[in-house]
């Protein structure tokens, strides 16, 4: 057991710097953004699970990694004494160590989700109250703004929210364009993903790499609803529209944030826009035939290493 929480220890500490920030540096992820997200998720979660199990591996070395056993040893011992005889107080921290960081991760996650929902239902009750629907369009309404701005509001009714400025100057084939990507942000649950990295980053405020993985993720479900929506339009009408919607409005009207809808709106990253803009000027060659299974392969594993470790102490 002390062997396999050396090595979780190895990965986690792996997850948590060195193999990330690569990931975020190389430029292959937006030629297989799907790929890529899957990698990401797996390092999330094969993160996570390494320090835990590090930690419970570690800690339930004197009792020859049983998780049971060391339960009924300790849990009627803990406040009467006295402990037994092979338990350190590093055995004790460890195990401590784990049992906290694994419900702050779950708390983080859950916490996240319901405070995320509950902004939705204000900012859809509002939306209610400050747009109209779309005709021709299903399931989308029109926000009396001047910025051209669309977003997306996943739920159980999800709604694509666009602006009569955004309406006034995109032209038929720019504006179905917005429609598929935003829809295919919805279809496809970036939301959920996004939600996963977002509690992560809340969970580890100390820790830089989650703030960068949040950031990779975002770009990558972009560039996914980005390919989705190249099935129904050409190349240039998406580069275009996504440039007009991440104009810089504000800079043209100062007055524009003291507008009644102003709180409703997000501002898009330039960023994000520039590298979704360029990927479609100039699409990227496509990954070799094999590199795909390939990292599909690593993901799994390092999803598996942990798992399979941390199953066996139960």
């Amino acid at each position: 057991m002390f062997a396999a929480s050396i090595g979780l220890a190895i990965l986690a500490l792996a997850l948590a710097w060195p193999v990330p920030i690569a990931l975020a540096k190389a430029s292959w992820p937006a030629r297989a953004p799907g790929t890529a997200l899957a990698l990401w998720q797996a390092i999330a979660l094969s993160g996570g699970l390494s320090m835990i199990g590090a930690l419970l591996a570690f800690g339930l070395t004197p009792f020859d990694g049983d998780l049971g056993s060391a339960a009924r040893l300790l849990s009627g011992r803990l406040l009467e004494g006295p402990l037994p005889s092979q338990t350190g107080a590093l055995q004790l921290v460890a195990l401590a160590g784990a049992v906290v960081l694994g419900a702050h991760l779950v708390l983080s996650l859950a916490s996240t989700a319901v405070s995320t929902d509950r902004e939705r239902r204000r900012h859809r009750a509002l939306i209610g109250l400050l747009s109209s629907p779309l005709q021709g369009s299903p399931g989308t309404r029109m926000l009396d703004f001047p910025a051209p701005v669309a977003y997306c509001l996943p739920g159980v009714r999800s709604i694509t929210v666009l602006t009569e400025g955004l309406v006034r100057v995109l032209d038929a084939a720019q504006l179905r364009a917005v429609l598929a990507h935003e829809r295919a942000h919805l279809r496809q649950y970036h939301h959920l993903v996004l939600l996963a990295f977002k509690a992560w980053n809340i969970a580890l405020p100390w820790f830089p790499i989650a703030n960068r993985a949040e950031k990779a993720v975002a770009l990558l479900v972009e560039m996914l609803a980005d390919d989705d929506a190249r099935r129904e339009v050409d190349d240039a009408s998406l580069a275009t529209a996504i440039a007009i919607v991440g104009s810089p409005w504000r800079d043209g009207d100062p007055t524009a944030a003291s507008t009644a809808s102003d709180e409703l709106v997000p501002e898009a990253d330039p960023e994000t826009l520039g590298a979704r803009v360029s990927r479609l000027v100039s699409p990227p060659a496509a990954l070799p035939a094999g590199a795909r299974p390939l990292v599909l392969v690593v993901s799994f594993a390092l999803i598996a290493s942990p798992v399979a470790v941390l199953l066996t102490l139960l």
